[in-house]
């Protein structure tokens, strides 16, 4: 019986786990008016933690735990430990380590979207809607593609990672207290570097927010142009905001308002992208031709840097590896709770086109109408009235 000790400690964890998503999923609304707010204070405590040094320290956990593992296998050849009983053990530390990123982070899954507390309507769009969408933040991204600096061959060069992170909070702050969204009062301490780049490049990584450290990593190679863009998205992870598409959304927005135009470049040239693709996906001849019209408007500067983003992942990213860690990824969020999975990040298309809708197109119809004048016959309805001329 002591051989099963380790499995059963790993089912308790399991069922504790399963529990706890039962629990989200069935009371979503109450999940919605607490947790996210007590999580993202406990968030902030973990950053500031965190933030002493500027490495990844769940990495660090990471590569011990790695460590530890290898010991014991060590020690089970050794000593003769019964491998059935071993694996029972490595089990529940991996079922207890879940169970507790459900418990401190993993639960914002069930939290109510983002749109809702933005007061953003949410509603099926047209072809059309999609297309003028799709040619509003296009028009943006070639207007701010001028205004960004350049090396000598024309490629983007924006500051320092370093230099990045310190600023991409302002954004947040805008949103928070300019806005008066108090969903993204969250943490503003600065992302770190993520460690081990050339491997997560080779998967397409492009950033990772681990809950249980309350830190926010981006891969610092991959293109300037995206980075003030990855940077928001984790951010807004690590104020609790759990969906991919929610994520992208937020990092759009708080890239959007902010001060410096290579945040506000890296804002529209992702949400052109986004769009663009999600245009391009609809297999009838008249989104092709909608989709044709778009790419002819865009700037030679824009399909510059959209062709310089496609080729550095098409050139260090693995097939294999890609595959791999998509097939993960996706496994991981439908399990937590995103039954959308990988696609969820295309899914802030949808964000986009009502966001546009709302801001952008609906306050741009205005109705003039004329001063009510009680003398005026034709605004005065007078049929019934004695005497009435």
């Amino acid at each position: 019986m002591k051989y099963w000790f380790g499995y059963l400690t790993a089912g308790i964890f399991a069922a504790i786990t399963w529990v706890l998503m039962y629990f989200g999923e069935r009371f979503a609304t109450l999940v919605d008016m607490v947790y996210p707010y007590v999580m993202r204070t406990l968030q902030t405590i973990l950053a500031q933690w965190t933030a002493s040094v500027d490495f990844p320290v769940w990495q660090l956990l990471a590569v011990v735990l790695g460590v530890l593992i290898l010991a014991s296998v060590v020690l089970m050849i050794v000593l003769k430990w019964n491998p059935i009983q071993w694996f029972g053990w490595v089990l529940a530390v991996f079922s207890c380590i879940y169970m507790c990123h459900m418990l401190f982070w993993g639960l914002n899954y069930y939290a109510g979207d983002l749109a809702d507390d933005m007061r953003l309507e949410m509603a099926s769009y047209t072809l059309e809607e999609l297309t003028e969408a799709t040619e509003y933040y296009r028009d943006k991204a070639n207007n701010l593609a001028q205004q960004v600096n350049r090396d000598g061959s024309g490629n983007v060069q924006f500051d320092s990672f370093e230099t990045l992170a310190e600023k991409a909070g302002e954004g947040f702050e805008v949103l928070t207290y300019d806005y008066h969204y108090p969903v993204f009062a969250g943490s503003r301490l600065p992302v770190k570097k993520l460690g081990w780049s050339d491997m997560y490049t080779s998967m397409g990584i492009t950033g990772v927010t681990f809950g249980l450290t309350g830190e926010a990593c981006v891969n610092a190679q991959i293109p300037d142009v995206a980075l003030p863009f990855t940077m928001c998205h984790e951010m807004a992870h690590r104020m609790c905001i759990a969906p991919e598409r929610d994520a992208n959304f937020t990092g759009f927005l708080a890239c959007s308002v902010h001060s410096d135009v290579e945040f506000q470049y890296s804002a529209y040239f992702m949400a052109f992208r986004y769009c663009y693709n999600a245009l391009n996906s609809v297999n009838t001849q008249s989104a092709a031709a909608a989709a044709a019209r778009v790419s002819n408007g865009v700037s030679d500067l824009l399909r510059a840097d959209m062709n310089a983003y496609s080729n550095f992942f098409r050139s260090h990213q693995d097939d294999s590896a890609t595959r791999f860690a998509d097939n993960v990824n996706d496994t991981y969020l439908k399990v937590s709770g995103d039954a959308s999975g990988v696609a969820s990040y295309g899914e802030v298309c949808d964000l986009l086109v009502s966001w546009h809708i709302q801001t952008v197109v609906l306050p741009s119809i205005t109705v003039k109408e004329s001063p009510f004048d009680p003398y005026d016959e034709t605004q005065v309805d007078l049929s019934g009235i004695v005497n009435a001329r």
